[in-house]
Order: structure tokens, then C-alpha cells, then sequence
């Protein structure tokens, strides 16, 4: 054991089990439950986590009433059917000896009826934040039904054997609902006075451990929101965490951020600071004298967790989607490997993107995340006949193809046409706040020379040239190119723009490489609406630049908001004083300008002395078509970074 992390790896005593780490793989939901039971799929996720080092595992949340179903993958609720299938997950983390809770939710007001088929159930009855649906106050005979709810869910984890229950009282779920002033507006014992609006809480929590014994963990999960008006202060949250722990009612607490009325602030990106949940954990723990205090938000690495524990802000620090894209990060931290952490990105495009879209999760940069069972982990097994594989093109699809062979133990070589790895992934690293791409490409370099990778800078290859290498094996990951055209898929009669010869036209590529220079007006045709050209105008506008963007969606960024960072990229756009004109197409280009047109509206003439483009780009597959080689990524056909990676280490597998 390394001492590099000397006080994340201090055993952490939590009621009547020891944490051997103080690094949790908190509670999210993965959404991959099949018919309503957690298989093998959920059992490889979390078995992976514990195999990679952590102290403690929070099982996504189970609803606990048929009024709390929320996703199309949430588990069954009110049945001990979900019982021998939990178990197969519990026993293969505690194999690996880590601690294993279960979180239980009600998110009351704030329900999902299309996966539900019930009315929400609220303290009060006020509106849903997640929709235009209201809720159902409840009345105290439905109070006493979803308290017994709570307490029969945490039997059934008990008898599965989880270590213990995290009850969510977080993001204004039912728990904090009744907390809140603003969501508890009863006039019984329930409300009114601090001591019945917190009988709810206080009522479940005793029961279930009247129910489970003493030698079972009680959790409570928190939240802060200072961009709330509504929210609970920080003074406030400690009262209640104080009161709490002054009746030893739970044995953590562990606090996040944002909320239902803030949703971004929940599943932090790219705009957002790193150790976002920091100090509201200090503040907790300054008035608890029981509960151990748990940090989490955005704390994405060994060295932030770290810090957090040594500093005396909390005693453990949760760390999910670090450990989705690195489920080693634990034993890797120990041993004092840092450098060899893949580090997430802070994108949310396959994490909290998938679960937007209500698919089970999983990661852009670590496909084998939701693939356990299928793929053996995030660990590779030795080929059975090492071979010689020359991959050609070093952008993502091929620097995980050439990394992932050489874990099997091929002889490697990977060519790239031009001076720096990483391809269009790299120009996507250049946009403001999202260096952690060039963090992650770091990580690649540092793994192909650990790996013995021989990497060929400046090396285009020709069909005859790729041959000549004499490879068993030749992989083609060479990209692809704007399409030159600027086609609009609102206007699909034409092949590409009119007017677009009249020149004064660049890329969106090769204005991020800085090959292009926009005069001081420009106008980026979004045709994507993802971070192409959102990133393009935010890095144009924030050099400068009078920037107008024009877009066939209803939102700059709009194919992103699976991902919660479209909001602040627009909010910073405007602050910037560009102009954003959604529901529209280019109808023309005219060197110094341009026609638009909204959708139902009449065309527009605005000046422009550079028009920019953000569309999709067009395969380079040439040189697969002329070797017959398998192709990965963009070369196959163009698409996002998370598809590259996937392809790139799904081939390399069965080299």
C-alpha cells in the first residue's frame, strides 16, 4: 500500500461494519433492472466496484410504494420478489469485502405517472417539478401506508442482505417535502410546527430499527440548494441534521447538491467546480456528534477525495461517476497509481445521459460500464496467440483499439497523419471548461507507453504503405472530414448551401485547430445542436467575437440536454451577447451574409463576414474499403465520441 492518499485509506468505523477505505460508489441510478428485478447485469456492475477497492457500495434506490415508481428500470416494490435477486449482488460485493447498502426513495410530489400508472402522492398536493402533473395530498391514513412502506422495503434489504438502508431525503423528494415549509402546508400533527414537520422522517427511521436491530446502518441522504429561493439554507439543514443526530437516529449523513428545482446542480458538469459538495458536508459535520458525514458532488479523483478526508470536511467521500469510468480507482489510489485512474469527463452523456433517455446506464470513455457480465469487467484476457497489429489513426476509436490490444498482450503500433493524438476529441478539449478531454488524452499517452505501444506522429498511411508493415492485423480508425457542403437536414432539395462557393466559410474543425480565422462577425450554422456548435460559439464569442447562432432545433445544444449542460451553455451564451435563432435554416450564403429563416417565418437577410459551420461530418474510409479491414469509429461512419470508444474496444477484444 502506497501512503500517497494517507487519510482515504484509514479504515472508517460505521456502526457495527469497517469501512476498509473511506471512498463510497454512492447511490445513482443505473436503470438496469429487467422486469422489475436486478440480474446479471446489475450484479457485474457493482461487483466490478467492490473487485476495484471500495470501502462502500449505495445500490440505486428501490421504490418503495407503488406510488414512487419513477424509471422504466426501477426495481419492484411492496414484494419480497426482489429478495434472492438482490442477494446474488450482495454476496458478490461482500466476496470482495466491501459494505453494501440500499438506498429507498419516494420522490412524492414529483412522480413519473407514464411509468408509475398511479397519482403522485405528496404532503401538500402541489405541482410536480419533473412535469405539468399535480400531486395528491395525502391524507394521515396514506402517511402511516408509505411509513410502513419505507420500513417493509428495509426488511426486505436486510433479509437480502445489504448492511443497511440510505433513506433519500434529498433534491425535495418526500422526505424533505415534509421538512419544507414551502412543499408541507398541513395543519395536523404532520405540519406546522420544526418538531411534526419532522415526525415523517423521525417515525420511518425508528421503525426500521425497532425492525432491523442494532447491527444494521442507517443512511439519510441531503441536498443543498442556494440557487433555490425555496430550498433549505445551510443553517436550516444543519438544524435538521442536528436534530436527527441528536436522537441517534441515523448513522450518516451525506450531503449533494442541486435539486428538483435545479436540476443540473445534481449530476454536476463541465461548467461546475470540482469538490462542488464540500462545504456543505463541513457544515454538517460541525453539529453532528454521532452521524459520520459523507461528501459527494463532482469530487472525480484520489487526490480531491483525499484532500476532502484530510482537511477534516468529511469522513468518506462518495465518488460515482469516477468509478463508472474507472471502477479500479480505489485499488488503483492505494497502490499509488494515480496517473493510471481514467479520469471521468464530467460529460454525462452515457451516465445521466442514458438514464435521461431511461436506458440502464453507462460511460463514454469506459463502455465495459453496464457490460460486466458480457465483456469480464473493466480487465482483459491475455490473447491466446499474440499477434502484430498496426492501428491506423490515433483519434479515440483508435487510441482504445491500440490500448486495449496491447492489454491482451499484442505487439502494437499505432499510426497517426498528424502531430498530436486524439483527433476531433482533442479540438473538442479546447472549448472552454472541458480540458478534462485533454486530461483523458493524457491518460491515453501515459497507457500506450506503459503498454510499449510504439506510436508513429506525421505518419499517413497508403493502402501499399499500411501493408508493408507486415501486420497480422490492420485496424483503420482514420475519422472523418466536414462534409465541405454545409448540408441542412430542414432543407434536404439541396445538396449543400447555396452560395457556400462564394467563400468566407469555415468549419467548425478547422476554426477550433486554429487553421481558420473568422473576421469579427460570424455566424455558426448549428445544424447538429450538440457541442460541435455550442463549443464553437461559446470559444468565438468568448475571444471576441459577434456571434450569431442559427439552429433547426428548438435549443442551442438541444441533442445535449441529455447531459444537463445545455442550460448553462446557453445562459453563458447570452452573457456573452450572442444571438441565438433557434427553428431556423440558412437559406443562403452571400460571402458577406446570409438569408435565414425561421420555420413559418420570412426569410432575413443579417451580415456576416465568416460563416461557420457545425454539421455532420463525412467517413474517411478509403483506406478500409482498399485493405478490406474492419473499421472503428468515425471511419465506419460519423458519429460521437461515445460510439468511437465503444467500437474501438469491442474490436481490440477479439483480436
Amino acid at each position: 500500500m502506497s501512503n500517497q492518499f494517507p487519510a482515504l485509506f484509514q479504515p472508517l468505523q460505521l456502526r457495527h461494519k469497517t469501512l476498509r477505505n473511506r471512498i463510497v460508489f454512492g447511490s445513482h441510478t443505473a436503470n438496469m433492472s429487467v422486469d422489475g428485478l436486478p440480474g446479471e447485469r446489475h450484479r457485474g456492475y457493482y461487483e466490478e466496484r467492490a473487485r476495484g477497492g471500495v470501502g462502500m457500495i449505495v445500490v440505486e434506490p428501490v421504490p418503495v410504494h407503488r406510488t414512487a415508481v419513477l424509471t422504466r428500470g426501477n426495481f419492484r416494490h411492496s414484494t419480497d420478489e426482489v429478495i434472492p435477486h438482490f442477494r446474488k449482488i450482495t454476496d458478490a460485493v461482500h466476496a470482495h469485502g466491501a459494505v453494501i447498502c440500499n438506498q429507498l426513495y419516494h420522490v412524492g410530489q414529483h412522480g413519473d405517472f407514464d411509468n408509475s400508472y398511479q397519482p403522485s402522492w405528496s404532503p401538500s398536493g402541489l405541482p410536480s417539478f419533473h412535469d405539468s402533473d399535480g400531486s395528491h395530498a395525502m391524507t394521515e391514513a396514506e402517511i402511516e401506508e408509505i411509513i410502513e412502506s419505507f420500513v417493509q422495503a428495509a426488511r426486505r434489504a436486510k433479509e437480502a442482505g445489504f448492511d443497511g438502508i440510505e433513506l433519500f431525503a434529498a433534491y425535495n423528494a418526500i422526505i424533505d417535502q415534509f421538512w419544507l415549509p414551502f412543499n408541507n402546508r398541513r395543519d395536523d400533527r404532520w405540519g406546522g410546527s420544526f418538531e411534526n414537520r419532522m415526525r415523517f422522517s423521525r417515525t420511518i427511521m425508528e421503525r426500521i430499527r425497532k425492525m432491523a436491530g442494532e447491527d444494521f446502518i442507517i443512511g439519510l441522504a441531503v441536498n443543498m440548494d442556494p440557487t433555490s429561493k425555496v430550498s433549505q439554507t445551510i443553517e436550516q439543514l444543519q438544524e435538521v441534521i442536528a436534530w436527527h443526530d441528536e436522537r441517534q437516529l441515523m448513522d450518516y449523513v451525506t450531503c449533494g447538491t442541486g435539486s428538483y428545482f435545479n436540476f443540473t446542480g445534481i449530476i454536476p458538469h463541465v461548467f461546475y467546480a470540482d469538490k462542488l459538495g464540500a462545504p456543505h458536508a463541513e457544515a454538517l459535520r460541525q453539529v453532528v456528534k454521532h452521524a459520520r458525514v459523507q461528501c459527494e458532488s463532482h469530487v472525480r479523483t484520489p487526490e480531491n477525495a483525499n484532500y476532502v478526508v484530510a482537511s477534516g470536511q468529511a469522513d468518506m467521500v462518495s465518488i460515482v461517476r469516477g468509478q463508472i469510468a474507472d471502477p479500479h480507482l480505489a485499488n488503483k489510489a492505494k497502490e499509488g497509481r494515480p496517473e493510471d485512474v481514467r479520469p471521468c469527463l464530467s460529460c454525462n452523456q452515457m451516465c445521466w445521459g442514458r438514464r435521461y433517455r431511461d436506458y440502464w446506464i453507462s460511460c463514454l470513455i469506459n463502455p465495459s460500464a453496464g457490460r460486466e457480465f458480457e465483456w469480464g469487467g473493466d480487465r482483459f484476457t491475455p490473447a491466446a496467440k499474440p499477434k502484430k497489429v498496426l492501428v491506423v489513426g490515433g483519434g479515440v476509436a483508435g487510441l482504445e483499439a491500440a490500448r486495449v490490444a496491447a492489454e491482451r498482450g499484442h505487439q502494437v503500433t499505432l499510426a497517426e497523419a498528424s502531430d498530436k493524438l486524439g483527433g476531433q476529441f482533442r479540438l473538442a478539449g479546447l472549448t472552454p471548461r472541458r480540458h478534462q478531454i485533454i486530461d483523458y488524452l493524457d491518460w491515453f499517452e501515459r497507457q500506450l507507453a506503459k503498454l510499449q505501444v510504439k506510436v508513429l506522429l506525421n505518419t499517413p498511411l497508403d493502402a501499399e504503405e499500411a501493408k508493408a508493415f507486415g501486420a497480422d492485423e490492420i485496424i483503420v480508425a482514420t475519422g472523418s472530414m466536414p462534409d465541405g457542403k454545409a448540408f441542412q437536414r430542414a432543407m434536404p432539395e439541396h445538396d449543400q448551401l447555396p452560395g457556400i462557393e462564394r467563400g468566407n466559410v469555415a468549419s467548425a474543425e478547422d476554426v477550433m485547430a486554429r487553421i481558420a480565422r473568422p473576421g469579427k462577425r460570424v455566424l455558426v450554422l448549428d445544424e447538429t445542436a450538440n457541442w460541435k456548435g455550442g463549443g464553437v460559439a461559446l470559444t468565438l464569442a468568448e475571444a471576441g467575437h459577434q456571434v450569431t447562432v442559427v439552429t433547426p432545433a428548438a435549443a442551442v445544444m438541444a441533442e445535449m440536454a441529455r447531459t444537463a449542460a445545455d442550460i448553462e451553455l446557453r445562459a453563458r451564451l447570452r452573457e456573452l451577447g450572442v444571438t441565438l435563432r433557434t427553428d431556423s435554416v440558412v437559406r443562403e450564403w452571400h460571402g458577406d451574409g446570409a438569408t435565414i429563416q425561421s420555420f413559418g417565418g420570412a426569410p432575413e437577410r443579417i451580415a456576416a463576414d465568416t460563416l461557420v459551420v457545425a454539421s455532420t461530418n463525412v467517413a474517411e474510409h478509403e483506406l478500409g474499403d482498399t485493405l478490406g479491414a474492419p473499421m472503428i469509429g468515425d471511419a465506419v461512419a460519423a458519429r460521437n465520441a461515445a460510439m468511437a470508444i465503444y467500437e474501438g474496444r469491442k474490436l481490440a477484444m477479439s483480436l
